[in-house]
């Protein structure tokens, strides 16, 4: 499905990501697990082809994310940092604006009711809560049932049960569309119940992954095996 290989961005301050290099099938939803300021969000932005790279390549289906990328973004969502909205227009128009396709646009209500946003599509974006700008970005990405989703700290800003639904709204679509997912965040707790792999990112660079079953089935929790990879990192530098 996606297939990167070498991929590197550092900034001046050294920060960024250095060497990135995994491959996913079609249906894998894969954690990014590390600390805020480890280049999670640099690798994601990197991978859709938003910013300048050093080096290393992203591959879509054997397509290259620079050489096809109207093609790849056709069929990718994503979710990168705070959502792209437009605070003096209505969700409904927000959600107008991003669509894609007819097909797309006349699937608007049924994506806002998905994030429990539809009684609110005539309000306008500026005057939501974090919460409900995040479940707008998330609608959004999800719209048009892409093959391909990335999304950094999707359940930022969202209660508990805000949470909830998010997650079980991915396993679905997981489950429905086999939609392949790459998710970031800094709480294990949520990787270990969301993703089937799991890959732990830290100053910059991979330095391990595996199947998230794999490693239930040899550490009491995700963040057991986080804290250990973190540990082996520096006791190697």
């Amino acid at each position: 499905m996606i297939e990167v290989n070498g991929l590197t961005r550092l900034y001046k301050n050294n920060r960024g990501i250095k060497n990135l290099s995994f491959k996913l099938e079609d249906g894998d939803i894969l954690g990014l697990l590390g600390p805020n300021g480890s280049g999670k969000t640099t690798a994601m932005k990197a991978m859709l082809a938003l910013i300048r790279t050093d080096c290393g390549t992203v591959k879509v289906d054997g397509k290259d994310i620079h050489e096809d990328f109207e093609e790849i973004m056709a069929s990718t969502g994503a979710l990168i940092e705070a959502p792209a909205i437009y605070k003096d227009l209505s969700a409904y128009r927000n959600m107008y604006l991003a669509a894609k396709s007819p097909d797309e646009r006349a699937e608007i209500d049924r994506m806002l009711d998905l994030v429990h946003l539809l009684p609110y599509k005539h309000e306008k974006a500026g005057k939501f809560s974090l919460g409900m700008k995040q479940r707008l970005g998330l609608a959004e990405a999800l719209m048009g049932k892409p093959r391909l989703v990335i999304l950094d700290e999707p359940v930022n800003g969202l209660d508990i049960e805000g949470v909830v639904e998010i997650r079980e709204l991915i396993k679905d679509m997981n489950k429905k569309f086999g939609t392949t997912f790459i998710i970031s965040s800094h709480i294990a707790s949520e990787i270990e119940k969301l993703c089937t792999k799991t890959a732990v990112i830290s100053e910059s660079e991979l330095i391990a992954m595996e199947d998230t079953e794999k490693i239930m089935s040899l550490y009491p929790s995700m963040e057991d095996y986080f804290i250990e990879k973190i540990r082996e990192r520096r006791a190697r530098v």
